[in-house]
């Protein structure tokens, strides 16, 4: 940290000091009335990211956020984001290759666990953003399930796959080519995949999810009635997830009326979605188990699993019903797989591994902190890729 302003009882801005970034950054955090009163007491925090165009500052100084949370017990992290998509940039633009992700997730999230009283697991975290900050709220969740027990979108950019150009406009706005962010759609679709909320909405599985978008009509909430493009463009993004958490049978909330892109509706869609909020810190919803997991990044980690491919295209992989009997693999190539640390450790395990391309048993023994590492082989590049099914028990010889 290298500077503290009070603003207001319960508003303070930070300066800080990311090597991540490669820069200084801002952030405005709200804390709870009685933060200072209670020291023993530790709160849920939501992260509320701001939009394109906007900064750390417009949730407090045009969404209403200090007074929607004026009586919670909840702090409130608004950091900063640029136009960056909540993404890790491929090219540079006037700030360089701007690392949003892996600053936010990687250096945000654990200073704030280790300065304030929070509730340092995934039952504390939540996620809620307008436009951009919508897709960084539900992409930041799908990509990290193991770390937020809920998100929420207003006007979000939900489906990447769709009106490719307001990415690029972001990007420029940022001084980039308009392929900054994550390369060039033709040639690099996988990246662009695997940061979208529409390619990943499975991994939102068992969080509190909420969709709130306007038709781009007006309403009595607009000073200046007229019909708004972008917020109809906004509305196709998020009937498109919407549809998706329907066909994947993931319950969420949805919000679909008139209205336009603009303050007020976003304001509006803070106050509604903060009780539910609060209902879900107060009783976080399990994570899955078995657990399910989709990401095209060649190598990840989600609650204590790993997964390391070797492939000659970007490919999504998929780790699914992975608990302590086994796990199932889909993609390509060849890949290294840690378990979570649920075995005996020095203890030997047989394995059976069955798919297209892979028949074999095998006895292994778990590491010192009690994971089992095995290499799986998927198979060549192909449509959907291909399943290996590894089934794990107590080697009795």
């Amino acid at each position: 940290m290298v500077s503290r302003t009070v603003l207001g009882p319960r508003l303070v801005e930070y300066e800080l000091d990311s090597p991540v970034l490669g820069e200084r950054t801002m952030a405005r955090i709200l804390f709870p009335a009685d933060y200072a009163a209670n020291p023993a007491t530790r709160y849920p925090v939501l992260y509320l990211l701001h939009g394109g165009g906007d900064d750390f500052r417009s949730w407090t100084d045009k969404g209403e956020a200090t007074e929607s949370t004026a009586d919670l017990p909840l702090i409130v992290v608004m950091p900063e984001a640029r136009n960056g998509f909540y993404s890790d940039w491929v090219k540079a633009g006037a700030h360089g290759r701007t690392p949003w992700e892996s600053h936010h997730v990687g250096e945000l999230i654990p200073w704030v666990d280790r300065t304030f009283r929070t509730i340092a697991d995934r039952g504390g975290r939540a996620l809620a953003g307008l436009s951009m900050g919508g897709f960084g709220a539900m992409s930041y969740a799908a990509r990290h399930p193991d770390l937020f027990t809920a998100a929420a979108s207003f006007s979000g950019v939900l489906d990447t796959n769709r009106h490719t150009w307001i990415p690029g406009i972001a990007a420029q706005r940022d001084g980039g080519p308009p392929d900054a962010i994550w390369g060039s759609r033709l040639t690099r679709e996988m990246r662009w995949r695997a940061h979208n909320p529409w390619d990943l909405a499975a991994n939102l599985r068992g969080m509190w999810l909420s969709v709130r978008t306007g038709t781009g009509v007006p309403s009595d909430l607009d000073k200046h009635p007229k019909l708004d493009l972008i917020e109809a463009i906004v509305c196709h993004w998020s009937v498109r997830l919407h549809r998706k958490f329907t066909e994947l049978g993931i319950e969420h909330d949805w919000y679909c009326g008139r209205g336009t892109h603009d303050w007020p509706y976003w304001a509006r869609d803070l106050r509604v979605t903060l009780p539910s909020l609060m209902k879900t810190f107060a009783d976080p919803p399990p994570a899955p188990n078995p657990l399910s997991y989709t990401s095209a990044e060649p190598e990840y980690s989600v609650a204590g699993w790993t997964v390391r491919s070797r492939r000659m295209r970007e490919a999504f992989s998929t780790l699914s019903s992975a608990h302590r009997a086994g796990f199932s693999l889909t993609g390509v190539g060849m890949a290294d797989v840690r378990t979570a640390t649920w075995y005996e450790p020095g203890r030997a395990y047989r394995v059976w591994m069955a798919g297209p391309f892979e028949h074999r048993t095998m006895a292994l023994k778990a590491d010192g902190v009690g994971s089992l590492t095995m290499n799986v082989r998927l198979g060549p590049f192909g449509l959907g890729g291909h399943t290996v099914h590894v089934a794990i028990a107590e080697d009795c010889a």
